[in-house]
């Protein structure tokens, strides 16, 4: 079978698991089946790092290294939420624990990273050395077993869609956040349309990106703002921005990694091959979303208020 066939029946392969594997929300289990999969094959680590989330390309955004874009993402996301220098730092949705490990060698912070995946736990746990201060474990976003005021800093990194009720995460972040304390969100939001009601396109496509990748829904930057503020543990305003041209160029260059990048078919074989193909399609719809102004990245920065929560 020479290269021409295999990109063949490897393309009608794809669009056919595409169409008929959907792997919509049903519970916080279905997430997490989603990510012990994504961890066990090893191709989405093997194309995008430890860092499972975009990368900050500038603005105007600049040719860069897939890669560095994601470290770099970090460290602008702590600069942007002008984050306390020390202290104990909570990472919701960490995945396989890349922004920790940064958190915790470069910055200094004492890191707990949770995610609802045990084998990103376990896969975090490797690749984590003994010296740097970030310890992983399973839990549930929407239900924190923390306790009240128990981190000085939040931080989450596109954990937000994965949430079923928005509200209920807003009032979980800040509530095991000290007084004074931090939060800094950046997620994959939606156009607010309450203001701009999707037509009938951008509802076909909003529900292709909902169910490939185990989304229940997505909130407008405006409407997690004040699921937020609605908490009534946020001290001031809830400051935002929008980052959407800062992270735009990655969705094309996580489809070119298969092609910068083919030892990837040696590696895994026509059937890794072919579930890599599957999330082209998903990869260009969020092209698409984040191109037009159906999606937004959205940046949330929050100071926890000195209040007893209700």
């Amino acid at each position: 079978m020479n290269w021409a066939e295999i990109g063949t029946l490897g393309l009608v392969a794809g669009v056919v698991l595409y169409l008929a594997s959907a792997r919509p929300y049903k519970s916080k289990e279905s997430v997490a089946n989603s990510y012990d999969q994504w961890t066990l094959d090893g191709i989405l680590e093997f194309y995008w790092g430890e860092h499972i989330h975009l990368g900050h390309y500038g603005n105007p955004p600049r040719r860069k290294d897939f890669i560095q874009a994601k470290i770099d993402f970090v460290h602008e996301m702590v600069r942007w939420g002008n984050l306390p220098p020390a202290g104990k730092l909570l990472d919701v949705g960490c995945g396989i624990g890349g922004s920790s490990r940064i958190l915790a060698k470069d910055y200094g912070y004492d890191v707990t990273g949770i995610t609802i995946s045990p084998k990103q736990v376990e896969r975090a746990r490797e690749l984590t050395p003994a010296d740097v201060k970030a310890q992983f474990m399973v839990d549930d976003a929407m239900n924190l077993s923390f306790p009240d005021a128990s981190f000085d800093i939040v931080w989450s990194i596109e954990a937000g869609p994965h949430m079923p009720d928005k509200q209920v995460f807003a009032k979980e972040l800040l509530r095991v956040l000290k007084p004074g304390g931090v939060l800094v969100v950046a997620d994959w939001n939606q156009r607010d349309d309450r203001k701009v009601p999707l037509n009938w396109w951008e509802k076909i496509v909003m529900r292709q990106l909902l169910d490939q990748w185990s989304h229940p829904k997505f909130s407008s930057i405006e409407g997690f703002a004040e699921d937020l503020q609605a908490t009534g543990l946020v001290d001031g305003e809830v400051v935002t921005a929008d980052w959407t041209i800062e992270t735009l160029p990655a969705w094309l260059d996580s489809i070119w990694q298969g092609v910068v990048r083919p030892e990837g078919i040696a590696k895994f074989g026509l059937t890794g091959f072919i579930k890599s193909l599957r999330e082209v399609p998903t990869f260009l719809l969020m092209r698409l979303a984040f191109g037009s102004g159906l999606c937004r990245f959205g940046m949330f920065r929050a100071v926890r208020a000195d209040k007893t929560l209700a």
